[in-house]
């Protein structure tokens, strides 16, 4: 698994799960409910073999990515 973008805004996870699954790419939220105050950010987890094709998918719709 690779981290594929963290966040404190609650939109972005829900936007880009929903990207990535329309392509058939399984995305894996955490730390959803550890980030009820936007202390702790949220994290978005792909598998390895899908980073590379989820990366491009965000960046095509502006949604930063952590490299």
């Amino acid at each position: 698994m690779k981290e594929l973008l963290r966040t404190t805004d609650p939109t972005v996870i829900p936007f880009a799960t929903a990207l990535l699954a329309a392509e058939g790419i399984e995305a894996f939220p955490v730390d959803v409910h550890m980030s009820a105050l936007s202390i702790v950010p949220q994290r978005l987890l792909v598998r390895d073999e899908n980073y590379f094709m989820a990366k491009a998918i965000l960046r095509d719709n502006n949604l930063p990515v952590d490299d």
